[in-house]
């Protein structure tokens, strides 16, 4: 199936939504779809595409006579069976063409509106997108650090912290990660009969957005610490050797922090992670 067919296939004004890896794969796509394009044309980059690469390509499609639109799109594999959250930009033209169909296969809220609106022009989709899922870092490691902390404090165990997880999804912290997290300390490894986070390498790398939204928000004067300490946590987490001979410096016991009422404890630990969900927000 060339360009040319796929081109052929579409009624006009046509509409493509590329979702490819970010940088030079997605400008070999936009290139070889202007090649079977008209001006009015719509391309839609549904990648994590940095938001300055986005308002580039945006203005060079512009000149040419194309609409480019820079759309964020979360949800991961729930997204894709049940609809994804949209977050597009690009020009007022596109977004009255691409509206009813953005509405139609978006996620929808529980109010019943679709999760999807027109954030602004030229790179405000992947903008959007970027600080989404900075926000998810900040998120992400908050739930660990209250794992550990209950861990560690209680000694309890992982399949006794999903619980608690289970329970705290049911009220002020609902959400999806939090979800995640309570099945995730279920699970037990079938070849050692650990529990799987025991197992499970303890190194996080990432793919850019937790980064540029630090990025950007130093360039911007905007403090971000709570996404900027989870973005050097990963960091830190991927140099093995530093940790290994770090672990060997002096540093507090953790019987000089274990807590009188364990109960006490874990509900302190619920409204940090609350608290600190809100700050990231």
């Amino acid at each position: 199936f060339s360009y040319e067919e796929f081109a052929a296939a579409l009624q006009k004004p046509r509409t493509a939504l590329i979702m490819v890896k970010a940088g030079g794969p997605t400008d070999a796509v936009i290139d070889s779809l202007m090649d079977v394009f008209e001006p009015g044309d719509i391309i839609i980059d549904g990648g994590n595409s940095l938001f300055t690469d986005t308002i580039r390509r945006e203005k060079a499609l512009r000149e040419r006579g194309f609409n480019f639109v820079g759309m964020g799109v979360s949800g991961g594999e729930e997204g894709a069976l049940n609809g994804p959250s949209l977050m597009p930009g690009g020009p007022d033209e596109a977004w009255t063409t691409l509206g009813p169909i953005l509405r139609s296969i978006a996620a929808v809220a529980p109010d019943g509106e679709p999760c999807v609106t027109h954030v602004g022009h030229d790179g405000a989709g992947h903008f959007v997108k970027m600080v989404h899922n900075g926000i998810e870092y900040a998120d992400m490691q908050l739930i660990a650090e209250a794992y550990d902390l209950i861990r560690r404090g209680t000694g309890k165990t992982p399949a006794e912290i999903s619980e608690i997880f289970t329970e705290w999804n049911k009220g002020e912290l609902e959400s999806y990660l939090i979800e995640i997290t309570a099945e995730v300390l279920k699970q037990v490894d079938a070849k050692t009969g650990k529990p799987l986070v025991d197992v499970i390498t303890d190194q996080a790398g990432s793919k850019g957005t937790g980064v540029w939204t630090v990025q950007t928000a130093l360039d911007l004067g905007i403090p971000v610490s709570g996404i900027a300490e989870a973005v050097f946590a990963r960091a830190l987490s991927s140099k093995p050797a530093q940790r290994a001979a770090a672990a060997s410096l002096p540093g507090p016991s953790e019987d000089s922090w274990k807590p009188g009422d364990p109960d006490a404890f874990i509900e302190g630990v619920r409204l940090a992670l609350y608290a600190s969900k809100v700050i990231a927000y």
